[in-house]
């Protein structure tokens, strides 16, 4: 794992992000952008597209195939769906992160738990109700695709399934990421509160920026 040379005291761009809330931001090429599990074993849900072309957007095929590994830590670039470097994490303090479980929703919320609990809030209606409130970022309905779970724990069994575990972060845990163009971020604080990745306790992430 790597750390950081980066003060937080001279970011150019700080937000705490509540748990159920989103985050939707431009960085800039060049830029680095920190996301800091300020409680331990949150699971933030985040999406990224090319700024200036929406329609090119992270895709987890592309980057598992290209460094030929599923989960993400520090040196991992992530990828387009036009084969395109977008980021590359630059410092992790936790380790290992999730790109294949996806999103909660509050069809998989039915299937997975209970019809009960269809109708909790889900990472899904979180990045609807971003790309509604802010319409600027050209952003629709159908460019909800691929995200990744910074901090979840998704582990592959061997009959080629995944599980959702304990979280493996703790307080003050970070990801670092140096953007290569020009970055849309948008990210779902997980409100999940049926499975262990976040201890039943949804909690708050601070998001950092230092521009390039």
């Amino acid at each position: 794992m790597k750390t950081s040379e980066l003060n937080s005291e001279f970011a150019d761009f700080k937000k705490e992000v509540f748990a159920g809330d989103y985050f939707i931001h431009n960085i800039s090429a060049g830029s680095t952008m920190r996301i800091l599990d300020l409680e331990g074993n949150q699971a933030a849900d985040t999406l990224f597209y090319n700024a200036r072309n929406p329609s090119e957007r992270y895709s987890a095929t592309d980057t598992i195939r290209e460094q030929g590994n599923v989960y993400l830590t520090d040196g991992s670039v992530l990828r387009s769906n036009l084969n395109n470097p977008m980021l590359e994490i630059v410092a992790d303090t936790c380790g290992r992160h999730d790109t294949l479980g996806g999103a909660c929703a509050t069809e998989s919320n039915t299937v997975r738990y209970d019809l009960e609990k269809r109708c909790m809030h889900a990472c899904r209606d979180s990045w609807m109700l971003a790309i509604a409130e802010n319409p600027e970022f050209n952003l629709g309905k159908g460019d909800i695709t691929h995200n990744i779970n910074f901090f979840m724990n998704v582990p592959i069994t061997e009959e080629g399934g995944l599980t959702f575990e304990d979280g493996i972060s703790a307080p003050g845990k970070y990801v670092e990421l140096k953007a290569l163009m020009d970055t849309t971020v948008l990210i779902s604080n997980c409100p999940q509160l049926n499975n262990p990745c976040n201890g039943y306790n949804p909690t708050p992430i601070e998001v950092l920026v230092w521009n390039a």
